[in-house]
């Protein structure tokens, strides 16, 4: 349970907490609704205080009219474990090993999506979050990791932080228009084909690029850090899995057009951000055309990326250690160092109730893994299928295959006792990591989800001397 005396507030950037300041004094202010100017015959003594709320100017009732606010909740709990599996060479476990004896963890968050509308095609939104966990193996051997909601910022004390303070600006450019239902960070109402978006604020990059219909949110769909992002991505995030930046999107009826300049961590999966732009940051493009296959909707995406920041190399970590002795270390050689990768990805309905996905990410594999998994390529494909044959339309069954790889100079590190954020069992015999996960989402009721997740992983860590291992967990998951 949370109490006054576990919580930390965490406002991680100058930026955010200008914002959080700006929308809690607002919110303060504006409490009362705004009051309708009665005819004057029908004012009588009792009725007085009304008299003096009609005097508030334009700008304040319109401030406060109900369609420009917006308040939507989610929490949710996932619970896993894995059993004891088999690790039988060289030594069981590693420094940065998938224990290998049975373990559990679990992750519980909660967040409050709050948004206003302060004028014409603008929304500003603030996400106040908290986050408590345990980890397995801190989260320590494997590529893609078993749950999606786990951060590197992460323990048993519960934490309250900004998750998101952002302003979005659409200006639209004409075309046609289409209904948009509400929902968290997002108001209701009408948007155009052709339209230009401006974010900037604090948020997370897999907000707005690489959106799969079917494998994207932890939270509702599948668990594995590989099926909510191209897992070779390394996408700009604190260890929490938000920046600041902008994001530019320009829509033109069955195109989509972003661009988006993001703040890396001042160190390799740090907490802290580097708010210097301009010497250090991830930017990401992406153009993302939406079709019609036999009558059914499918859209396709290619998201090129760079990052720039002070990372370690492993040819220079390995050289280093070949002169000096020892096992090789990235931070002995980290510097100013770009590294470059791309995504392409799919999702298809086939019938109005299933829908299949991939994708496909690769980075160039010379640098550390700076912001998010452990992975230099990656291959994904799934299908979902919504419950309507059994008589359960809100439920959804859900199955995917993941083969994740690493580049021959990040396998060259880890085989002779190079430790990265996430792996290192002291040797390496290498294959790719293989995971088939699966699940079932129960729709309980109105707003609640219960979802039993399994996974099957192949050379946990790509080590084919260990595993494989076992993952079952559940998760609970309420929205409003």
């Amino acid at each position: 349970m949370l109490d006054a005396e576990a919580v930390l507030v965490h406002m991680s950037a100058p930026l955010s907490t200008n914002v959080a300041l700006a929308i809690v004094a607002g919110m303060v202010c504006l409490v009362s609704p705004a009051w309708a100017e009665p005819p004057a015959s029908e004012v009588s003594p009792q009725e007085s205080p009304a008299v003096e709320a009609d005097q508030r100017p334009a700008w304040l009732a319109r401030a406060l009219r109900p369609e420009d606010w917006s308040a939507n909740f989610q929490t949710t709990y996932v619970w896993q474990m894995h059993p004891a599996f088999a690790a039988p060479c060289p030594t069981p476990d590693g420094p940065h090993s998938l224990k290998s004896q049975h373990e559990t963890g679990y992750t519980l968050t909660a967040t409050l999506f709050l948004g206003y509308r302060p004028w014409r095609g603008a929304e500003l939104f603030f996400n106040p979050e908290v986050l408590q966990s345990t980890t397995m193996s801190d989260l320590h051997g494997l590529g893609g990791l078993s749950n999606g909601e786990n951060q590197k910022a992460a323990d048993a004390t519960a934490r309250l932080y900004i998750a998101r303070a952002f302003l979005r600006q659409t200006i639209r450019l004409g075309g046609s228009e289409a209904p948009v239902e509400a929902g968290a960070n997002q108001f209701g109402g009408q948007v155009s084909s052709r339209r230009l978006v401006v974010t900037v604020g604090q948020m997370a990059l897999i907000d707005i690029f690489d959106n799969n219909a079917f494998a994207h949110d932890p939270r509702t769909q599948f668990f594995n850090w590989a099926l909510m992002a191209g897992g070779a991505s390394d996408y700009a995030a604190d260890a929490r899995g938000y920046t600041v930046g902008f994001a530019v999107e320009y829509y033109r009826d069955d195109w989509a057009f972003r661009f988006g300049h993001f703040a890396q961590p001042k160190q390799s999966n740090g907490l802290a951000l580097d708010y210097r732009l301009w010497a250090h940051f991830g930017e990401n493009l992406e153009v993302e055309h939406q079709h019609t296959l036999w009558g059914r909707k499918g859209s396709v995406r290619l998201t090129p990326f760079l990052n720039f920041a002070r990372m370690g190399g492993f040819s220079d970590a390995l050289a280093a250690a070949g002169t000096a002795g020892g096992n090789p270390d990235l931070a002995n050689v980290r510097r100013d160092r770009a590294k470059l990768g791309f995504g392409i990805g799919l999702d298809q309905s086939l019938t109005r109730d299933a829908g299949l996905f991939g994708r496909y990410s690769w980075n160039d594999g010379r640098t550390e893994t700076y912001a998010f998994a452990e992975i230099d390529r990656s291959l994904t494909a799934g299908l979902a299928m919504r419950g309507r044959l059994w008589f359960r339309p809100r439920d959804t069954l859900a199955a995917a295959f993941v083969q994740d790889g690493l580049s021959d100079a990040h396998r060259d590190y880890l085989a002779v006792g190079g430790l990265g954020n996430f792996l290192g069992d002291g040797w390496l015999n290498y294959r790719p990591e293989r995971v088939f996960e699966a699940y079932y989402s129960f729709n309980a009721f109105a707003g609640m989800w219960l979802t039993l997740d399994g996974q099957y992983v192949m050379n946990p860590g790509y080590n084919a001397d260990r595993g494989p291992v076992k993952f079952v967990g559940c998760r609970l998951h309420l929205e409003y």
